[in-house]
């Protein structure tokens, strides 16, 4: 178990930074970190041997997001119905609004599928094979994805976009 303790604390940073491309906030990063950390160690059993651990936990990190994420939304909807409205008294950080660099600001307005794979291939040096196998899809797909990530990526970072285009993804 000393060998996995090791590696666990190896891959610290790079779940922590992953989480924070994900939420965009550090203390819900850090819970984001946690509860990914001990959903993996209560699933210890479900690990394939053979698996890459980085890419296992990613995995579990970005379902944990995504589930997380529908709850919040649901629950907003839910206190939609009972308070009448949205929080209109919701201000932007000031460290939010003093980004410094344009590649930056135009990353953070990518959706969260397009950071999660740009930052798994692009930082975290996962392979396609590996980012397909966190998403379950087709090797093809991820490259899709991402090829449609890079382009996004690029038109908002040259002014071309000022949203990005959302997809519903099953």
């Amino acid at each position: 178990m000393n060998a996995l303790d090791d590696e666990l604390r190896d891959l610290l940073p790079r779940l922590r930074r992953f989480a924070v491309s994900l939420t965009r906030d550090h203390s819900s990063a850090d819970d984001l970190v946690q509860s990914s950390l001990e959903r993996a160690l209560s699933g210890w059993g479900t690990k394939r041997p053979d698996g890459d651990l980085r890419a296992w936990l990613f995995s579990i990190m970005y379902r944990q997001f995504l589930d997380a994420h529908r709850k919040s939304r649901r629950y907003s909807r839910m206190l939609e119905l009972f308070t009448g409205g949205r929080d209109d008294h919701y201000e932007p950080s000031v460290e939010r609004t003093v980004v410094a660099q344009s590649t930056l600001q135009a990353f953070e307005r990518l959706n969260a599928e397009q950071r999660a794979l740009l930052l798994w291939v692009s930082v975290e040096g996962l392979s396609y094979k590996e980012v397909a196998e966190i998403l379950d899809v087709p090797v093809g797909t991820v490259m899709s994805r991402l090829s449609r990530a890079r382009q996004t990526l690029r038109a908002v970072s040259e002014g071309e976009v000022t949203t990005p285009a959302l997809r519903i993804m099953k």
